[in-house]
């Protein structure tokens, strides 16, 4: 394999290759051979059959308004070739769109791309199909007498906002809930948490908190940035790579591309995982562990280090806090014994990794929702961190905590999106954060605070994973005034979440429900079903499906998982009476009363979708408004003309550093040198300083204003009289100051003598702030002018001491299937008040224990994903060239576990959950798990229980394939500090279907 491309040769631009593909087509197409259609490809492939396609859905197909027959075959028309994203996975892969006639005719892999280089998984070879999707939702919808019938665009938005103004006014702003999506790009991420705001609420939540939410918080807290260390790209350098929780080549197939190149040179590959995995296959080393002992698995390899003296200590002497007390813990505790004893790992087999890791160094660790999805997975992460902290590694090209995330954006709505605990980049509900948004809004405080119920501006939100508990829980146990009453699911999937029929529950007790998204999803199938047998629909309940556009159909920036970000030009106009998701925001806003404010700060345009007039907030103006307010992650130096640059001008940045070679962008001047693809946040300051991002984070080989840096200084000066900042000689290249210090405010450059070097202008706006809201961008510039960090220099934290373990904990699953460890490592107390509602441990360990479930449900249940959907599901499986590929949904069980229940291969069984939900799914008999595990995809949804859900969708809009969603069977159990799902380690008992 190799990964040089054809030629080194710095590209001036896009517009010749561009121009060359446009020349190429336009001679070519007319004696193409027709891209073979649907009907023919559904007959041929049994999808029909395998799928259950209904032959009445193929004939409600409704084709591009344009000519395709004359617009993919006779090349006349106006063709374009549009650079876009892929929409699936975090790793950001490029592809180019032909559009004939406004038709998207065609595709082709960006070989220019640095970080995909042509290269596609099964899900981005289908993209094509995505955006012109013939299951898509195509007109506003209501659920009526079980029915979903059409509306127009005027008559649901009327209907939504007068009943959203009677919940507000009748119990709260609070007793609404709104999801928003992983989907949606940066920019409409952001408005849609400013929307909220202006509504009044922090009831607001997205995928984050249900996949990486225990990353960013732990990671976070250990040393500053809850993000991804280094790159993908990256890990070409590393001579070592251990992944643990991670199924790459499923999950984030084009990732391995890097990997792979690694291993060519060396690089030894270690994966631990429950399950025999794809990227197992791959390994020199594979490590099976029982699911949820990760810690005692990575402190394991702690000992070992610590017991040979692998560990880099003069790293951890002048870089880290409070490894006396891990090592302490880890050589007391974790001795091998006590290690094979939790996690089944035999101490031979500890050791070799150990050995591995520290002997190849740099040496990357890599993890994922194996690692994040446990009711301590925030101390999971910790512990993963801590090992790289040992190791020297991060900071380190070739090193890092390569932290995978899951959908497309899911980085950037993080980063500046609808979370209930913050604001945009991270900003805090404290007062503070709140003025500095005011000021950048345009709006005065007083009025944000006179939207919100008394004190209830400064209080985290609930979460999503937690949602059906706000609906169902007695009211008076709930931190705010009143149960949720209407709930939006904007662009999220239900049956990602757990706890499937409770959720049936809570849907049938909303009385409000609203779908915004390009597809119905499982939402629209299980509001539309009735209700199980004892229960009642609530008869006032009102439910909507709104067609949202996709990424396709708009333009906007998304931030990879290495913290690129990339922009996607519009590909296609909306089809249907689809509208993009920041128009729909502005449209409820203008209905509600805040879309003056909403927009104040936006060029506006007049645009047209489903046959009318509509506002649209230009997306470059939301960018330029996150540019000005979001200082604390650095995405202020990511202007829309610095990304189209870069997009433009892609095959000039190197594949393995990222590092532009040079190279002008002939549309703009703008000239890309030194800057690193994408801009990886932290950018700082504004553009014109010309900041070019951050490629490895903490690295002190490197000067800041190069993208290099160190640890952020966010814990204070020093704890118990322990110093908490760097130690002398420790600082990042060129800095003035070579020890460590405090993060910067206008007191600290005061008395450094630099004040003086801000301008008089930057000089008003700084006066009283700090580094995070400064609007002048003057603090910044003079810190990063003298070689510094605008957030200090500080050591890393081993011992976390604001958790509730300060140092990582080993705590069996609620829901564990082995009872001798649940009385050694038992969970956490109750909590009568987290995220707003009293949230169970200990009490559902123990009803656990005392009723024997683990004798009951004696196999663990797992879940992951599949290369060929993506997230719940419902836009891959509507894809018939990925239907093809997988038809029906199964469970993994090992050959003895089947041959005692009688189970064959691809039989139909039971998987049965302690909830009392059932999933009809075929089996798969391998050794891939043991015999105490068994593993279910969790892409599928539309039947439950057995029963095919299929006429509950709006008719035509049923996904191609369907299948039991492994969430319905799925138990309680959420993180102790982020309310993370546990879905990685919970149980099951699976029987033969009769």
């Amino acid at each position: 394999m190799s990964l040089t491309r054809k030629s080194n040769t710095p590209q001036s631009g896009r517009s010749t290759p561009a121009s060359r593909l446009i020349g190429s087509l336009s001679r070519g197409l007319q004696s193409a051979v027709p891209t073979m259609d649907r009907r023919t490809f559904l007959k041929r492939s049994g999808v029909g059959v395998g799928a259950g396609i209904a032959a009445s859905q193929l004939s409600l197909v409704q084709k591009a308004s344009a000519e395709q027959s004359k617009a993919m075959l006779d090349g006349k028309g106006k063709i374009e070739v549009k650079r876009t994203i892929c929409t699936h996975c975090s790793v950001g892969c490029a592809t180019d769109a032909t559009v004939e006639n406004g038709v998207w005719v065609r595709q082709d892999s960006a070989f220019d791309s640095p970080i995909n280089l042509g290269a596609y998984c099964a899900k981005g070879a289908s993209l094509r199909e995505h955006g012109h999707g013939d299951f898509r939702l195509r007109y506003p919808m209501k659920l009526v007498d079980g029915k979903y019938q059409r509306i127009s665009w005027d008559q649901a938005l009327t209907e939504i906002t007068t009943q959203m103004k009677d919940l507000r006014s009748k119990y709260s702003p609070d007793s609404l809930f709104f999801i928003g999506s992983s989907k949606h790009n940066n920019e409409q991420s952001y408005l849609l948490r400013k929307w909220v705001s202006f509504f009044g609420t922090n009831n607001t939540d997205h995928q984050a908190r249900i996949c990486h939410s225990t990353t960013v918080a732990g990671v976070a807290n250990t040393w500053g940035y809850g993000a991804m260390t280094n790159s993908y790209n990256d890990m070409m350098n590393a001579k070592a790579a251990l992944y643990i929780g991670s199924n790459a080549a499923e999950a984030h197939p084009v990732s391995m591309l890097s990997l792979l190149h690694a291993k060519e040179n060396g690089c030894k590959v270690i994966v631990v995982d429950p399950r025999y995995t794809r990227t197992a296959a791959k390994s020199d080393q594979y490590v099976r562990i029982r699911s949820g002992t990760d810690i005692p698995f990575l402190f394991g390899v702690l000992y070992h280090i610590f017991n040979n003296g692998w560990e880099d200590k003069k790293y951890i002497n002048d870089r880290v806090y409070g490894m006396d007390e891990i090592r302490k813990e880890v050589m007391e505790k974790w001795t091998p014994k006590n290690v094979e004893e939790a996690c089944g790992v035999p101490e031979a087999q500890v050791y070799k990794v150990a050995e591995t890791m520290a002997k190849n160094r740099p040496s990357t660790l890599v993890w994922c929702m194996g690692q994040t999805q446990h009711t301590i997975g925030n101390a999971m992460v910790r512990a993963s961190c801590i090992l790289q902290l040992a190791l020297g590694n991060i900071g380190k090209s070739g090193g890092g905590a390569n932290i995978f995330r899951g959908h497309d954006n899911v980085q950037g709505a993080t980063d500046v999106g609808p979370n209930p605990d913050s604001l945009p980049g991270y900003y805090g509900l404290a007062a503070g954060s709140w003025k500095h948004f005011a000021t950048v809004w345009g709006v005065d405080y007083e009025w944000i605070k006179g939207r919100y119920a008394p004190d209830m501006m400064e209080k985290s939100g609930t979460t999503v994973s937690r949602w059906v508990d706000a609906v169902l829980e007695k009211s008076d146990m709930i931190d705010q005034q009143t149960n949720v009453k209407g709930l939006f699911f904007w662009g999220h999937a239900p049956n990602s979440q757990t706890r499937g029929l409770d959720m049936k529950r809570a849907m049938d007790k909303l009385d409000l429900l609203v779908v915004v998204d390009p597809y119905p999803s499982a939402t629209a199938a299980m509001a539309a079903m009735p209700p199980a047998e004892g229960q009642t629909v609530n008869k006032n309940r009102n439910v909507y499906l709104l067609p949202a556009t996709t990424q396709f159909e708009t333009t906007g920036s998304a931030t990879a998982s290495n913290r690129s970000l990339q922009w996607r030009e519009k590909v296609i106009d909306p089809l249907f009476e689809s509208v993009p998701d920041h128009v729909i925001m502005q449209a409820f806003a203008d209905r509600l009363g805040f879309g003056e404010e909403l927009s104040k700060n936006y060029k506006m345009l007049n645009s047209k979708f489903a046959g009318k007039q509509w506002k649209e907030p230009e997306i470059e103006s939301i960018l330029r408004e996150i540019n000005r307010s979001v200082w604390t992650i650095g995405y202020t130096g990511q202007t829309p003309e610095r990304l189209k640059a870069h997009m433009r001008m892609a095959g000039t940045f190197d594949p393995k550093t990222l590092k532009s070679r040079g190279g002008v962008d002939p549309v703009t001047g703008y000239d890309t040198t030194g800057d690193y693809y994408g801009l990886p946040w932290p950018c700082y300051g504004t553009a014109a300083i010309k900041h070019p991002g951050s490629p490895n984070l903490y690295d002190t080989s490197k000067s800041v204003m190069e993208g290099g840096g160190n640890f952020r200084a966010n814990f204070g000066v020093e704890k118990d009289g322990k110093n908490l900042l760097a130690e002398d000689g420790s600082y990042s290249k060129g800095s003035a100051i070579t020890t460590g210090y405090p993060e910067f405010d206008h007191v600290l450059v005061k008395k450094l003598g630099w004040w003086n070097q801000l301008t008089e202008e930057e000089q008003k706006l700084a006066e009283g702030k700090n580094w995070k809201t400064d609007l002048s961008g003057g603090i910044q510039r003079v810190v990063m002018k003298n070689g510094c960090h605008p957030f200090g220099n500080a050591k890393a934290r081993a011992v976390v001491w604001n958790f509730p373990d300060a140092i990582p904990t080993h705590r069996e699953a609620l829901y564990s299937t082995n009872e001798p460890m649940m009385r050694k490592y038992p969970t956490s107390a109750d909590k009568k008040n987290f995220w707003r509602l009293p949230t169970l441990y200990k009490t559902v360990q123990d009803k656990n224990l005392n009723e024997k479930l683990y004798e009951k449900f004696p196999i663990i249940l797992t879940s992951g994903r599949l290369v060929e959907y993506e997230g719940g599901g419902d836009e891959t499986r509507s894809n018939p060239w990925l239907a093809e590929l997988q038809q029906e949904n199964f469970v993994e069980i090992n050959p003895k576990a089947a041959e005692v229940r009688g189970i064959k291969n691809w039989d139909y069984v039971w998987v049965k959950s302690p909830t009392g939900a059932k999933i009809k799914v075929r089996a798969l008999v391998t050794p891939r798990v043991d015999q105490g595990t068994a593993f279910v995809p969790f892409h599928f949804a539309g039947w439950w229980q057995g029963s095919d859900l299929r006429k509950y969708y709006p008719e035509g809009a049923a996904p191609v394939v369907q299948g039991e969603a492994v969430n319905t069977a799925t138990t309680y159990g959420y993180d102790q500090v982020t309310m993370m799902q546990e879905t990685k380690t919970t149980m099951c008992q699976i029987e033969k279907f009769a």
